[in-house]
């Protein structure tokens, strides 16, 4: 008990640390794809995650949530249609030998799609401009994840990722044809996340923390930015636990988060999510301060087939973001 609190504490200043210097650059972050929520559970919640033991989707929000990994492997597939027709792809895949002895290995990509746009530069011709074709933004991250719990209490995890964003090309000069010379503006970084979950011991109170997004600066041209790095710190209970002594039929989940983020004002984040016979889920997340978004609600339906060999999930999460419309999100998972 002594060891995990001094883990805790550690863990608490080293992380803590991490974000500091970020206090003083709010608004100044660049691939901000790395903060939109994907996983339809997660998002049905208030992305309030930090706390709850999720599988494979653990590695987007604390990596440490994945060591106890119920299975011997865990995959999910997400897709997000968000604002602007942009579109989010995620596949995650947790992994457990020997039934997590070594700890739970992961991989994770994230794939956005900006679609179309054309692109034209300007020029002395009767139309004030060359046409210079379509381009295609996109962004992704591939990454690999470690957690392992180091007691029955204390668990810790971490993402090493790849993150590459392209903004299509530019065009700086005329070309001997009078034709523009296209640069492509693509810049990538290596990130990094780090995370704990504790059990308290009593009833099923956990806490959990993470810092995501711990990059150096990077830039296109001359201007730098940083990664959108955040630290978050969370509490988790299943409520139902001062009901019945045994395992019910009925779980009421509840989970507050308090996050830090490099760019924008401290938030908080509410979720609850309500379960019956670990069959279905019925969820409602609350984030504030926001602008154009505070709640969102969310349902999973989850089936293990018979013998228990093999498990299948769905989740759908819905989000009003105001003037930019309805967002939604959807994950299957299966697990094995």
């Amino acid at each position: 008990m002594k060891i995990s609190v001094r883990c805790i504490l550690i863990a608490a200043v080293l992380l803590t640390a991490g974000t500091a210097q970020g206090q003083q650059k709010l608004a100044q972050t660049g691939m901000k794809f790395l903060s939109v929520g994907t996983d339809a559970r997660a998002v049905g919640m208030g992305e309030a995650l930090t706390s709850i033991e999720s599988g494979s989707a653990a590695m987007f929000y604390n990596p440490a949530g994945m060591a106890r990994l119920a299975d011997l492997a865990d995959i999910r597939f997400s897709n997000l249609l968000y604002i602007a027709d942009i579109q989010h792809y995620v596949g995650t895949f947790a992994l457990a030998p020997e039934r997590g002895d070594y700890g739970v290995i992961g991989l994770f990509v994230h794939y956005v799609d900006y679609g179309a746009f054309q692109g034209t530069v300007r020029a002395d011709n009767a139309q004030g401009y060359i046409d210079v074709g379509a381009f295609y933004p996109y962004a992704f991250t591939l990454g690999a994840s470690y957690a392992r719990a180091l007691n029955d209490k204390f668990s810790v995890g971490g993402n090493v990722k790849f993150v590459r964003q392209s903004l299509g090309a530019s065009a700086n000069t005329m070309g001997p044809t009078g034709y523009p010379e296209m640069t492509p503006n693509i810049t990538q970084v290596w990130a990094f996340d780090f995370g704990i979950l504790y059990r308290t011991g009593f009833k099923s109170l956990n806490f959990g923390m993470v810092v995501r997004n711990f990059s150096q600066e990077v830039k296109y041209e001359k201007e730098g930015f940083q990664l959108p790095l955040s630290f978050k710190i969370g509490l988790s209970m299943n409520v139902m636990d001062f009901i019945a002594q045994e395992k019910p039929d009925h779980a009421l989940r509840i989970s507050f988060d308090a996050e830090h983020p490099r760019d924008f004002a401290e938030t908080v984040r509410l979720g609850v999510e309500y379960e019956l016979m670990e069959f279905l889920a019925l969820r409602v997340g609350y984030v504030s301060p926001q602008s154009e978004y505070k709640w969102s609600y969310g349902i999973g339906l989850r089936r293990k087939a018979d013998g228990k060999t093999m498990g299948l999930g769905f989740d759908y999460a819905y989000t009003d973001f105001g003037i930019f419309g309805i967002v939604h999100r959807f994950t299957l998972q299966v697990a094995l």
